[in-house]
């Protein structure tokens, strides 16, 4: 039985602006105020785990042991089949460079290895999103959600962000980089996560 979210207060375990205002509008019909890691000047604690569950409760656990409250994190990034399910946890690593990240330089970089990889298209791919709830008791509650797709070449679009305009999800001839932001936000592998969340922890 999942448990549900009875509290008023939740922190949202990012210092991502942007994500903080899309959980915020998920969540306003439910009367939560919310706070991110940089309202409690939290830092970012080490995601030293090597998958998305993982990562996601280092994350909770460490937000929701420092606040005393309860606390939201993500973990998602893109799994390639013919790269091995790469990058997968590392998707943002392989756009780091001393300067910034560097998402064109991460795309053309990850088109080149599937080059180099014994195998033709359609590339499958899947993006992931895990979200976990943790309480400051210890407990904690996991959403996964999932949109596969297939990764294309050349880059289309310049909407969306990360490895958007390569991906191509399942169903539809345009790339997450060609679509409106707010139509992706109702297919994409984090809208599939928090209908999850809102059905296990609030519904």
């Amino acid at each position: 039985m999942t448990r549900k979210f009875d509290a008023t207060e939740l922190v949202v375990a990012t210092h991502n602006r942007g994500k903080l205002e899309e959980i915020a509008a998920l969540l306003a019909p439910y009367g939560i105020s919310l706070s991110s890691n940089s309202d409690h000047s939290l830092p970012e604690p080490e995601e030293t785990e090597d998958n998305f569950i993982g990562n996601a409760r280092i994350k909770a656990h460490a937000a929701a042991k420092a606040t005393g409250l309860p606390a939201l994190a993500d973990d998602s990034g893109i799994s390639i089949d013919i790269l091995d399910g790469a990058p997968g946890v590392y998707t943002a690593d392989w756009a780091e460079t001393p300067n910034g990240r560097d998402f064109v330089m991460a795309m053309e970089n990850t088109w080149a290895k599937i080059q180099n990889a014994s195998g033709t298209p359609p590339y499958t791919a899947r993006f992931c999103c895990t979200l976990v709830l943790a309480w400051p008791d210890g407990h904690d509650e996991v959403f996964e959600g999932v949109m596969p797709g297939q990764i294309v070449w050349p880059m289309r679009g310049d909407q969306g962000h990360g490895y958007d305009p390569i991906f191509q999800p399942d169903g539809y001839e345009l790339t997450f980089g060609e679509m409106d932001r707010w139509e992706k936000n109702k297919i994409s592998h984090r809208a599939d996560a928090f209908r999850k969340f809102i059905a296990g922890c609030f519904d």
